[in-house]
């Protein structure tokens, strides 16, 4: 019995550790065409790139952390969205979370920056904590249906960061992990969803 409990112990020690180290796993795939298989990683964190895919935002109502709602609409305004995937049980989401807040207040008028929160909807208290503590003051979503449900139900690790345009088609690759230099990595995918437009 002792043993077991030993065996037991040192499984779930492994398991943690695997899965600090790797990232936060949540949900199936990330919203793309089939991935690059020569993409290298970034440090200890890996970014995947994929080929753009085309309408994935299309027509949806989402939730926001303010109790607002948020549409496809919303991406109207601006030539490029950047939308970063979280979760509050995720170390490195919560640890690249002050430079996402310091990134989204140095963007110019025509680009912007949301967040979802995908284990939020339930605690919204918890997640206006920890934003409130990194210093992000942008817009958060929690919950939604059509195209945001469907996008949200196919990411499979967290963070994820996916850039689309004003009709909510994804523009470039997929930000998958988090980054060493966040700010640079966002900065160019930025500069290059613009170029593509």
């Amino acid at each position: 019995m002792k043993n077991n409990k030993t065996a037991a112990t040192i499984l779930g020690a492994i398991l943690l550790c695997g899965l600090f180290l790797n990232g936060c796993a949540d949900k199936q795939s990330v919203p793309q065409s089939p991935q690059k298989t020569d993409a290298a990683p970034q440090s200890e964190e890996n970014v995947q790139e994929t080929d753009s895919a085309d309408g994935i935002l299309q027509s949806f109502t989402a939730n926001t952390l303010d109790g607002g709602t948020y549409t496809q609409e919303n991406f109207s305004g601006t030539d490029v969205t950047i939308i970063n995937f979280w979760a509050t049980f995720c170390g490195p989401c919560l640890a690249e979370m002050p430079d996402i807040a310091a990134f989204e207040k140095s963007l110019p008028e025509n680009v912007q920056m949301i967040t979802v929160c995908l284990d939020g909807a339930g605690n919204t208290d918890g997640v206006k904590s920890i934003l409130e503590e990194a210093g992000y003051e942008g817009t958060t979503l929690l919950d939604g249906d059509g195209d945001f449900a469907s996008v949200c139900g196919e990411i499979l690790y967290i963070p994820t960061t996916i850039l689309v345009d004003q009709h909510g088609n994804m523009i470039g690759d997929a930000i998958i992990g988090g980054q060493q230099d966040l700010e640079e990595t966002y900065k160019a995918a930025v500069n290059d969803a613009l170029l593509a437009l």
